[in-house]
């Protein structure tokens, strides 16, 4: 069993109290996108400072075209699971869609 950044103990008081998993990254990183993602600050607040860079470069070179992708992330993170969210992009370090 995986604990994900939790201690059993804790792993096994939230299975105990059926409390749902939460991800405390998940809603401020699609909101970022979303509204924001021309400044890449989702990437920024999830710690790709590489990825947010190149980001705000195509962001210039395109003109503002590029922002779409943010915007298309912000929106997949929300139809995300918020244990498939952590998984793929606070743990699993997933930069890009």
């Amino acid at each position: 069993m995986e604990n994900y950044g939790y201690t059993k103990t804790e792993n096994t008081q939230n299975q105990q109290n059926n409390i749902p998993y939460r991800s405390e990254k998940k809603l401020p990183a699609a909101i970022l996108g979303i509204l924001v993602g021309w400044l890449a600050l989702n990437k920024f607040y999830l710690g790709y400072t590489k990825e947010g860079v190149i980001q705000l470069v195509l962001n210039i070179v395109t003109l503002g075209a590029a922002s779409i992708i943010p915007f298309i992330e912000g929106i997949l993170y929300l139809f995300m699971s918020d244990k498939q969210f952590d998984d793929t992009y606070v743990y699993g370090k997933k930069g890009w869609l």
